[in-house]
């Protein structure tokens, strides 16, 4: 089998609005300002929310997943509006099996761009990305039960909720425990 880090595939795409690539250094400015605007939100479910970061920790952060990116450890993507070139929020496919191929698909949104459909958009985008680009079979949605936002996405590309894991973690708060939705699609050519 070819090892992860010689798999060569695009580091960006487009969609219809959308343009989405691996984070490059000097993305820090626009994530960190999209995060402390959306910091209320994104505090409901997001761990990296919960404790205040600078600027500098933002960017340091980016930096890491453009490395992680590409030793294909991780494929977070940063989400960009094509015409106004404005940071929108981020993706990725994560907690990867080469093997299988298998990935998790992550996301949050800057919230000033909510309810306008560019993370189901998105989403759809690194479906297909992940099904030509990598062959993956197997593609998941993980997400808090109460995230109705959230769990709306794979329920509206047709990913099959293929279970609910009943006081699986802790919320991101650590108070309480949590149900987890696990949605699945599969490759068609299986």
């Amino acid at each position: 089998m070819t090892r992860p880090i010689m798999k060569d595939f695009p580091n960006e795409f487009n969609t219809k609005r959308l343009f989405i690539r691996l984070p490059k250094p000097g993305d820090g400015e626009q994530v960190y300002e999209a995060i402390k605007k959306s910091k209320e939100e994104l505090k409901l479910w997001m761990p990296f929310a919960q404790q205040e970061q600078t600027m500098e920790d933002v960017e340091a952060n980016v930096r890491e997943a453009n490395a992680a990116f590409l030793k294909r450890e991780d494929l977070r993507l940063h989400i960009f509006n094509r015409e106004t070139k404005e940071f929108i929020g981020c993706t990725g496919l994560h907690r990867m099996d080469w093997d299988v191929p298998k990935f998790e698909i992550g996301y949050w949104i800057d919230t000033q761009f909510s309810g306008q459909g560019y993370m189901t958009e998105a989403v759809q985008g690194v479906t297909d990305f992940a099904f030509r680009e990598l062959k993956a079979n197997r593609l998941e949605i993980y997400c808090d039960a109460n995230n109705l936002n959230s769990r709306a996405i794979p329920e509206r590309l047709g990913y099959t909720l293929e279970g609910i894991l009943k006081n699986h973690e802790r919320s991101v708060n650590q108070k309480e425990l949590r149900d987890t939705c696990i949605y699945a699609k599969v490759s068609e050519n299986l």
